[in-house]
């Protein structure tokens, strides 16, 4: 881990910080989408659980997602509860290279579907950077590997 990759999953932390108990059944999760050393998109879970932050984030970046990094504080859903395109698919179509994310989630819309989804389309996928951290700060009943 690069301090650079550090400090762009704190940001994702910290983005997300301020949605922890306004998400409803969801987490409150954050997502930066990261072109060379620049962010070019970042999102929170909005309040009730929607959008995801990993939509606000890739609508944010456009273009700029191409071949760029997202960091994300729990890993992307693989299916979503109202039938709607999934997070893991929104970064696959977006064209990212890399995902970095904080923490597995035991949710059954995720649970290890999104990042293998991601690794079947040739993205590159690295889990649990500053995993403790974004659970102590986000997921406060969460346990290491769902």
């Amino acid at each position: 881990m690069t301090e650079a990759d550090a400090r762009f999953m704190r940001r994702a932390i910290a983005l997300a910080a301020p949605g922890v108990g306004r998400t409803g059944s969801n987490p409150s999760v954050g997502c930066i989408v990261v072109q060379g050393d620049a962010i070019v998109g970042q999102g929170a879970t909005g309040e009730g659980g929607r959008p995801h932050a990993e939509e606000l984030a890739l609508d944010q970046a456009g273009e700029a997602a191409r071949g760029a990094v997202a960091y994300v504080t729990l890993e992307p859903c693989a299916q979503r509860s109202t039938g709607g395109i999934s997070c893991s698919e929104r970064l696959i179509a977006a064209g990212v290279a890399k995902v970095v994310i904080a923490c597995a989630d035991a949710s059954p819309f995720a649970s290890g579907h999104g990042a293998r989804r991601l690794q079947a389309a040739s993205v590159a996928v690295e889990t649990g950077m500053l995993e403790a951290e974004a659970a102590a700060a986000l997921y406060a009943d969460y346990r290491p590997g769902g």
